[in-house]
């Protein structure tokens, strides 16, 4: 498990665009403390976090996003 910051530097993207995509229910911390409020993350979250940002990239709203998700689009070509 990671901590904001320490996710943030690994998949280079900034803390306050983790919390903004947390807000907006796109990627929420595997794990919240409740005693200090420290997000944490896994490693495992950083495909979709990917997926979020080249989603973006091509030009897809946020708010189509958040549906890609939610439904578990594929990637795959079949």
């Amino acid at each position: 498990m990671f901590r904001i910051g320490e996710f943030s530097r690994i998949a280079r993207v900034s803390m306050r665009l983790l919390r903004y995509y947390e807000e907006l229910g796109l990627l929420r911390p595997d794990h919240t403390d409740r005693s200090n409020g420290y997000r944490y993350y896994s490693a495992a979250q950083l495909p979709q976090l990917n997926r979020i940002l080249v989603l973006k990239e091509l030009g897809f709203p946020l708010e189509d996003i958040g549906r890609v998700l939610s439904e578990g689009v594929s990637a795959r070509l079949t």
